[in-house]
């Protein structure tokens, strides 16, 4: 059901749902030998630790197949820990993209002298209506758009 006025429903299910353990399971089996990968052919670290971050994914898989019950408590924290960060992160990167460039843009076009919205007040004008020359389509062809 839309409210009043918007378009917007708000009687649909938004709610953020945790991914499964065996999915948990995968994402950090590929984030450890991703990192066991860097640390063999761009750090150049000793076999030790490479092979502790290969044991590690290994580990990690095959608890994630064979009982994935128990990687629940560590997919609780890890979906928190990335809802929290979606809080913190979300805004900040919104107000850097408006601030960073929607902003100077704007003071930019002032500067220059630009208004692309025309929203001066003219008493003296009858109508605000722009006449478009060529005319547009006809607007019967604009029917049933949806």
């Amino acid at each position: 059901m839309a409210e009043r006025g918007s378009h917007e429903r708000f009687d649909r299910d938004d709610r953020t749902r945790m991914g499964s353990e065996r999915g948990f399971a995968i994402v950090f089996t590929v984030v450890f030998l991703i990192i066991a990968a860097i640390k063999q052919f761009v750090a150049g670290s000793a076999p030790v630790w490479v092979g502790f971050w290969v044991g590690l994914a290994v580990l990690m898989l095959s608890v994630g197949f064979a009982r994935p019950r128990w990687l629940r408590p560590l997919n609780i924290v890890w979906f928190r820990f990335g809802l929290l960060l979606h809080k913190v992160v979300s805004p900040l990167v919104m107000g850097m993209v408006f601030y960073v460039t929607v902003t100077p843009i704007g003071l930019i076009m002032r500067l220059l002298g630009k208004r692309p919205l025309r929203l001066r007040f003219d008493p003296a004008a009858e109508t605000y209506w722009i006449e478009r020359q060529p005319p547009g389509p006809p607007p019967g062809s604009f029917a049933n758009q949806f």
